[in-house]
C-alpha cells in the first residue's frame, strides 16, 4: 500500500521510521518532509493545508492512506476532502479537530461530558477579560492560564503569577499577536502537580490508549526559560499511580464517546494532556494529533504494526486491533538551535548522526533539518533533533540517549541536560 504523510517534524520522521517497518508499506511519501524523511521516502512539494491538493496527489498516485501529522491541516479539514474522494485518511475531520483548534469548544465540550477540567471564562473584549483576571487575583487565586482560543503555532499560552503578567497576555491576544487565533481568549485558573500526556488511537467508536508519556516544555533546566516546543520525553511516567492511569484512561474514553454522541467523526489521534493534582488527573487541552515529542517516545515501544493500527481507524476497524507494546523504557532529547524558542540561525552542518545510532537502541528523528545541493545535512529549524534511546530501566534508556547526544554536534547545538531527572527522583520532586 503506498502512504501519504503530510508533515515536516521530528513527529512526521517517528511516524515515517514506523510505517516504514511494515511490510504493508509500499511507497511512502512524505510532503513536504525534512532532512531525516528524505532518508526512507519521497519528500514531495505540496501545500498540505490544501485539501484539493492533497487528494489530487493521493488520487494520481494511487495511495491507499493518508495520515495527517500537524494541526493546521487537521483545522483546515484536509481529512475531509480526503475521504470524500474514498481515500482512508487517518486523521480527523474539521469538527473533530476543534477539539485542538479552539479551546473554547474543547472547554464546553468537557463540561457538557463531564470531563474534570480547570474553572474557566472565554472572551471576546479585552476590558472584561481584564477585568476578570484582576477580580479573580482579588479573590485569592495564585496562578491564571491566559490561552489563545485558535492555533497559535504551540504559543499563546501564559502561565500567569501576577496580574500584570496575565494583563499583558490578555493585551497580547486581542492586540492581534497571534492573528485570528486571539480574538476569543480562554482564561482559566491554574492547577498544581505534574503533567503528562495520554494519547488515544481511536476510529470513532472503539478507543486504544497508548502509553503515557511526558514532555518538558521549557526551555532550560530546572524547567526555566520560556515554553518550547518539547525539549525532552519519556514514556512510560514512572510517578502515575494505577488509579491515576485508570482515571485518565476513563477520561479519554469520555471524550471519545462525547465526540461520537453529538456525531462528530474523529478517527485518528486523540491527544490528552494531564496535570496529576491533588485532587486527581484534570484535563489541560485536547490535541487532535501526534504530540511531538511525545511520538518519538511512543512509537519506538509498540510492537503492533502501525499500518494496520493506522488503517482500522480510518475505516472504523479499531475493534478487530489490540495493540502490543514493549516492556521497555524510552528516552528523547531535544538537540535545538542556540536561541530557541525565541532567536536562532539556520543552516549549520550536522555531524555524527550515524555514529549516536551505532550505540544500538538509538534512534535520531530528525525535526529541523535539510539537506542542501550538495547532500550536506544542515539546521533547518529551532528544534533539530530528537535523540531516541529504549532501554530495559529508565536510567539506563536516559542514559544513553544522553551518550548519543555527545557523538552528534553542529555549531550553535543546545540542550537540556535534566530530561527525565524529576522522574527518577519519584513523586516527591515535584513538591520540591
Amino acid at each position: 500500500m503506498d502512504i501519504l504523510l503530510l508533515g515536516s517534524g521530528g513527529r512526521e520522521h517517528a511516524i515515517a521510521v514506523s510505517l516504514k517497518r511494515s511490510p504493508k508499506c509500499g511507497a511512502l511519501y512524505v510532503a513536504p518532509g525534512n532532512g531525516g524523511t528524505a532518508g526512507i521516502a519521497q519528500n514531495v512539494s505540496l501545500d498540505i493545508t490544501d485539501g484539493e491538493a492533497v487528494r489530487d496527489f493521493a488520487v494520481a498516485r494511487g495511495v491507499g492512506l493518508v495520515v495527517i501529522g500537524p494541526e493546521a491541516p487537521l483545522v483546515a479539514g484536509v481529512a475531509d476532502v480526503v475521504r470524500a474522494a474514498g481515500i482512508p485518511c487517518f486523521g480527523p475531520g474539521a469538527q473533530g479537530a476543534q477539539m485542538e483548534g479552539s479551546k473554547k469548544f474543547s472547554k464546553e465540550f468537557m463540561g457538557r461530558h463531564g470531563i474534570p477540567t480547570a474553572p474557566y471564562e472565554a472572551f471576546t473584549s479585552a476590558d472584561s477579560a481584564r477585568a476578570y483576571v484582576r477580580q479573580r487575583f482579588d479573590a485569592g487565586v495564585g496562578l491564571l492560564v491566559v490561552k489563545a482560543d485558535g492555533l497559535a503555532a504551540g504559543k499563546g499560552v501564559v502561565v500567569a503569577k501576577t496580574v500584570d503578567e496575565a494583563l499583558e497576555a490578555v493585551d497580547e491576544c486581542f492586540g492581534g499577536h497571534f492573528g485570528a487565533a486571539g480574538a476569543t481568549v480562554v482564561i482559566e485558573e491554574g492547577l498544581t502537580g505534574p503533567e503528562c500526556s495520554l494519547l488515544v488511537f481511536t476510529d470513532g467508536t472503539t478507543m486504544r490508549p497508548m502509553a503515557s508519556a511526558q514532555d518538558h516544555k521549557r526551555a532550560y533546566d530546572g524547567d526555566l526559560g520560556p515554553n518550547t516546543g518539547g525539549m525532552g520525553c519519556y514514556s512510560p511516567v514512572p510517578i502515575v499511580t494505577d488509579a491515576e492511569h485508570d482515571e485518565m484512561i476513563a477520561d479519554m474514553q469520555k471524550a471519545v464517546s462525547g465526540l461520537e454522541q453529538e456525531g462528530i467523526d474523529f478517527r485518528g489521534v486523540l491527544y490528552g494532556g494531564f496535570m496529576l493534582t491533588p485532587e486527581g488527573p484534570r484535563v489541560l487541552e485536547f490535541n487532535a494529533r501526534f504530540g511531538d515529542p511525545e511520538t518519538q517516545v511512543i512509537l519506538p515501544r509498540l510492537k503492533t504494526d502501525l499500518v494496520d493500527v493506522m488503517m482500522a481507524c480510518a475505516t472504523r476497524t479499531l475493534d478487530q486491533v489490540e495493540l502490543d507494546w514493549r516492556d521497555e523504557w524510552a528516552v528523547t532529547v531535544v538537540l535545538a538551535s542556540k536561541g530557541y524558542p525565541v532567536a536562532y540561525q539556520k543552516g549549520f552542518a550536522i555531524t555524527g548522526i550515524q555514529d549516536a545510532e551505532a550505540l544500538g537502541d538509538v534512534t535520531v528523528y530528525h525535526a529541523g533539518t535539510a539537506l542542501d545541493e550538495a547532500g550536506v545535512l544542515r539546521t533547518a529549524g529551532g528544534r533539530v533533533l530528537d535523540v531516541t534511546a529504549v532501554g530495559p530501566t529508565f536510567a539506563e534508556a536516559r542514559d544513553r540517549a544522553y551518550q548519543a547526544c555527545e557523538r552528534i554536534h553542529f555549531e550553535g547545538k543546545s540542550l537540556r541536560t535534566d530530561v527525565g531527572l524529576r522522574a527518577l527522583r519519584g513523586r516527591d520532586a515535584w513538591e520540591a
